[in-house]
């Protein structure tokens, strides 16, 4: 018989081996202000965020990146996505309305608050356009957005042009000045798929919503297992085998962010709630079977029992886990750019989590077990000694 628990201390070994790399990269994040660990997308920092596509097939990220160093955007980032598609993203940059001609549905860039109260302020000359009213100049009087009101359903270009594919690009604003350096320089926008702002209270509230759900999901799985198997030390276990998921998937996106730019998104604190409820629920079969054999092997050492019950749950765990991850990576070949990160997070975090349930949650639960006969017994020596001097 394999003894799995015998060997504990290999596995524990392993564990520090994958998961202190990753903690350090974590550790230099804030250290080195993202320049070393995690690199957080718009999503987290704020930022606009523009995908598009140029009429020339020959455009390369590293003439993007030239135009946007022209423009004070150097610490912009440019990705290849997909068929001939870069993805932009840049510090926030404002994004001016888009007014576009009424027959052509294309999609429209949000009002900001500021042309929402100058669109309102237009009054009858406004409201005589529903497109014009949407997305109305800005201006610092009543009587200015309502000349831009009254000229957008005439003037559908004011703002912006669009492409032969029928997408409104702007030509005021920051953005329009980087729109026109692009096309000065690298020939036409041929079509654009994303035009996006992020600000900084939309950003901070996204890392807040993220933090509390992934401290919430890890006290009520401390809580119902220590209920659910009365007692405290399964709960814990539990937990420390999460923490141990956690520590793996950050710390891998931690140093594919340093060598290879790879960013942290919103889709990302998924992938870590999907990953914490993954690893629990092998955790629990294991220890539910462990108290199965308690109540059966009665008087067996403790350590044996985990070590059968470890056995008798392996099979069934590998299965499950081989399943899931033959998904996922027909998933990360085949499912294209906008989740590959996310399909690798899923990867790494099951992986992560079908070990730490069979080699990390149980060999802590025995490890705890003997601490703790251990210390009784050296309580209960000198105690002992002076009953029998007595």
């Amino acid at each position: 018989m394999v003894d799995v628990i015998g060997r504990r201390r290999w596995f524990y070994a392993f564990s520090l081996l994958i998961t202190i790399p990753g903690l350090l990269f974590i550790l230099l994040t804030p250290l080195t202000n993202s320049a070393l660990g995690l690199k957080f997308s718009i999503d987290y920092t704020g930022g606009t965020e523009w995908e598009l596509r140029f009429a020339n097939p020959n455009v390369t990220a590293a003439q993007i990146k030239a135009v946007l160093a022209t423009q004070d955007l150097a610490d912009s980032t440019v990705n290849p996505t997909s068929n001939g598609f870069f993805d932009v993203r840049t510090k926030p940059i404002g994004l001016p309305p888009v007014i576009l001609a009424s027959a052509t549905p294309v999609p429209t860039i949000p009002p900001s608050g500021a042309s929402a109260a100058a669109s309102g302020s237009a009054g009858a000359a406004a409201s005589a356009s529903a497109a014009a009213s949407a997305s109305a100049a800005s201006s610092p009087s009543a009587s200015a957005s309502a000349s831009a009101g009254a000229s957008a359903a005439a003037a559908p270009s004011a703002s912006s042009t669009t492409t032969a594919s029928g997408t409104a690009i702007p030509t005021t604003g920051k953005i329009g000045e980087l729109a026109a350096a692009f096309q000065k320089a690298l020939g036409p926008i041929a079509d654009q798929r994303t035009l996006t702002t992020v600000g900084p209270i939309v950003s901070a509230d996204l890392i807040q919503q993220a933090i509390i759900l992934i401290f919430a999901g890890s006290i009520g799985i401390l809580t119902w297992i220590t209920v659910r198997f009365h007692d405290v030390r399964f709960g814990v276990a539990a937990l420390v085998a999460l923490l141990h998921d956690v520590i793996v998937v950050v710390g891998s996106f931690a140093l594919l962010g340093t060598l290879f730019g790879v960013e942290i998104d919103a889709l990302f604190v998924t992938a870590m709630l999907t990953v914490i409820g993954f690893s629990v629920h092998d955790t629990i079969v294991v220890f539910d079977r462990i108290r199965e054999n308690r109540a059966r092997h009665v008087g067996e050492p403790f350590d044996r029992i985990v070590n059968h019950s470890v056995l008798q749950t392996f099979g069934r765990s590998i299965n499950t886990s081989f399943t899931v991850v033959l998904t996922l990576l027909a998933l990360l070949l085949f499912g294209g750019s906008a989740i590959r990160f996310f399909v690798l997070a899923l990867l790494i975090g099951i992986t992560s989590g079908t070990y730490s349930s069979v080699f990390n949650a149980s060999p802590i639960l025995v490890t705890w077990h003997e601490w703790d006969a251990a210390r009784k017994a050296r309580a209960a020596g000198p105690r002992g000694v002076r009953r029998a001097a007595s």
